[in-house]
């Protein structure tokens, strides 16, 4: 069964939303509906045939977890609808790297020019006073 038929059922697509939370035995995902458990079973063989579930033995209980690359069908179809398929972060941090940019830009023209680097002490001239000596103090 293809995977837009699949996810096309409510309770199929409530026990995938579930399934995401983790691995959950046949009779857990059971006991969240008010159908009966062979329906339950009917569901989770449509889900395991189309690639969106696997299961597994585990003594006398059937585990079943989601397959995420069996929704990339579903992903790949969204993207063709949506504008774009770039992260929401991606736009957010090319917005923040253009304001760092504009900030330094104008913080460098804002400043003044450099003035020339202070110079060590000056040399000692005959205008300066003259150190105190001991025959002066």
């Amino acid at each position: 069964m293809e995977v837009f038929e699949a996810v096309a059922d409510p309770v199929r697509r409530e026990i995938l939303l579930a399934l995401g939370g983790g691995t959950l035995s046949a009779g857990e995902i059971a006991g969240r509906f008010a159908i009966s458990r062979p329906a339950v079973s009917r569901h989770l063989r449509v889900l395991r045939e189309s690639g969106l579930v696997r299961d597994e033995a585990s003594g006398r209980r059937r585990l079943y977890r989601l397959v995420p690359d069996g929704l990339e069908p579903l992903r790949s179809w969204l993207s063709d609808l949506t504008p774009s398929t770039a992260s929401p972060w991606s736009a957010r941090l090319d917005a923040l790297e253009t304001e760092v940019r504009r900030t330094r830009r104008d913080r460098r023209r804002s400043e003044p020019p450099a003035a020339d680097p202070p110079r060590a002490d000056p040399p000692a001239s005959a205008t300066d006073h003259p150190a105190p000596t001991k025959e002066t103090a």
